[in-house]
């Protein structure tokens, strides 16, 4: 049965000019869409030059415009907690040094843990749909905190409760990431991708710093932080961006999940090498973007008021910020280099600066601090967009030519599963700062541990993908 043009609601201005009229539906329109009940379009042709140029680039525009935004909220409730578990004992929770690291560890473990789920979703249920409801759950978070954190009794079991919800804005990534990659022709998936990821890592650093000042400058009086605002100055947004899905984004008929493809690629010892080499990389970013407002916090106690605090505080957001800029140049300097050199080199200044770090802190000087987090969260950056471009490339190698999956299908799959294990390296890293402190009373081990981790990191880049003779270094992986 031949599917007819439907959409619920008004059309918007695109779908009014494209939609196929009904004299026209017997044949598959290049230069129309057709929208069925539930904004679900059935004839969606990316790589049909016509069809890309008329109605596809437009309403795969808008889709992504709305993706970008739904993910970059994301983020920031995702990292919520990073920020806000440093004001707790100023308001009067009776916190233990290892319960806030938990605190800023359970999201990022959460969120890790649902990206797996969270990548078949869009297939499920629709990108349109799945959208709307993932971004719905951000409400429960948000509410959570406005209720509980004006209240100093609420039982740290509750805290850790709302801090794991915090974690369905990390598995946003995933579903959005599939979404927009059955949006685009292959010639422009890359760069559609790098704005959508782009875009939600940039929650990490709007929201650590915003939360500093919305608290302090909604102070009840001028010595008590207004920690509720810290989940409802989100609610609107929230709201606004579910109703943006609703109204302007679309479900496509053909996404389907590659399951067959995701098994088999479980397989592949690829798999598991670039998914260590990326808790490196974007589990350092994802780690040290958690704890950075705790580590200011207990690195430097003269910032006592929270005046003075929510002030230091603020600037914490740079390293999100700069590391989030960073990831495409990563891309692009795999491009002309080679990922794996961009990689090794990262994780070699990576160790190279958190010793640094320890070496410095007995000069107890804050800018020193955060200029090296800085240049860390920038390594970081890099080493994301080159560790990730490599994923095709190694595919294509490894995986033999009479394989039934094929190399796309495996590295497709790849791309989102080692988003998902690299995730974790945000759980591990504060809790490694969390047993160094609970050991030796400071970090220094910790730091040590991870400048030794990145020196083996790269020591695993070269042996596997540079090494001379192999197959990926006469490539240039």
């Amino acid at each position: 049965m031949t599917p007819q043009p439907y959409s619920t609601g008004p059309l918007t201005d695109t779908e009014q000019h494209h939609a196929a009229p009904p004299a026209e539906v017997g044949r598959a329109p290049e230069d129309r869409l057709v929208v069925e009940r539930g904004r679900w379009i059935t004839n969606w042709q990316p790589e049909n030059s016509r069809f890309w140029e008329g109605p596809g680039r437009v309403t795969a525009r808008i889709n992504l415009i709305w993706s970008v935004f739904c993910e970059f909220l994301g983020f920031a409730v995702w990292q919520l907690w990073s920020v806000t578990v440093v004001f707790l004992p100023q308001v009067g929770f009776d916190l233990t040094t290892s319960q806030q690291f938990w605190l800023v560890s359970l999201p990022p473990l959460v969120g890790a843990t649902l990206r797996v789920p969270y990548s078949f979703t869009v297939a499920m249920f629709g990108g349109r749909n799945w959208t709307i409801v993932s971004s719905l759950l951000l409400l429960i978070p948000t509410l959570a905190m406005a209720f509980s954190l004006g209240n100093p009794d609420t039982p740290t079991w509750v805290l850790f409760a709302i801090a794991a919800a915090a974690g369905f804005g990390g598995g946003n990534f995933a579903s959005s990431m599939a979404n927009i990659t059955f949006f685009y022709p292959a010639k422009e998936k890359g760069a559609a991708l790098g704005v959508n990821a782009a875009g939600g890592n940039l929650g990490v650093a709007v929201a650590q710093f915003t939360v500093p000042i919305v608290v302090t400058a909604f102070a009840f009086g001028t010595f008590q932080p207004n920690l509720p605002m810290a989940g409802i100055f989100w609610i609107p947004f929230i709201l606004l961006a579910t109703w943006g899905a609703w109204k302007y984004m679309h479900n496509l008929s053909h996404a389907k999940n590659d399951l067959k493809g995701s098994l088999s690629t479980l397989k592949e010892k690829h798999l598991w090498i670039i998914a260590v080499l990326y808790i490196g990389t974007f589990g350092s970013f994802m780690g040290f973007g958690s704890v950075f407002p705790t580590l200011i916090n207990m690195t430097f106690p003269e910032f006592s008021s929270f005046q003075v605090l929510g002030a230091a505080l603020s600037l914490a957001f740079m390293g999100p910020l700069v590391g989030s800029l960073a990831r495409p140049y990563g891309g692009k300097l795999a491009d002309r280099i080679g990922g794996a050199r961009i990689t090794a080199l990262c994780f070699i200044l990576m160790a190279g600066v958190t010793a640094l770090v320890v070496l410095t802190l007995p000069m107890a000087s804050f800018w020193i601090y955060l200029l090296l987090f800085l240049t860390l969260f920038t390594l970081t950056g890099i080493a994301n967009g080159s560790s990730y471009r490599m994923i095709p490339l190694v595919f294509k190698l490894s995986v033999s030519a009479d394989d039934r999956v094929g190399h796309e299908r495996k590295a497709s799959a790849a791309l989102g599963l080692i988003g998902a294990v690299g995730g974790y390296g945000g759980f591990a890293i504060p809790q490694i700062l969390n047993f160094s402190h609970n050991s030796t009373g400071g970090f220094d081990v910790a730091f040590w541990c991870f400048a030794a981790a990145y020196i083996g990191f790269a020591g695993l880049t070269w042996a596997v993908y540079m090494r001379p003779g192999t197959i990926f270094a006469k490539a240039n992986v």
